[in-house]
């Protein structure tokens, strides 16, 4: 795997990027629907986020609403390939194409 597919490859990464894939290109999702839909402490979302954040694979778009912070994660076109390489690359072992 190259090291960009074994970024994601860490479980929780995982998951936030085939959330955020299934997402139609320019949609975003709230931090507080993420961490439910991937079932992960604020804490653990917010160190994975920044991660995929540095990596260029994701953005973070923080703002206010009235005066509660809102904020929005989306995929950008760099996550979203280096998501379908890592899905292109699990398809290819599980067909046993390994050469």
């Amino acid at each position: 795997m190259l090291e960009q597919e074994l970024l994601i490859h860490q479980p929780s990464r995982l998951r936030i990027m085939a959330a955020l894939a299934a997402l139609s290109r320019g949609e975003d999702i709230d931090f507080v629907s993420l961490k439910e839909l991937v079932k992960l402490t604020d804490g653990n979302l917010s160190s994975h986020l920044s991660t995929l954040e540095q990596a260029g694979y994701i953005s973070i778009d923080k703002s206010f609403e009235g005066k509660k912070p809102k904020t929005c994660v989306s995929i950008t076109a760099k996550g979203r390939k280096a998501f379908g390489s890592y899905v292109d690359e699990l398809e290819r072992i599980i067909r046993g194409d390994i050469s």
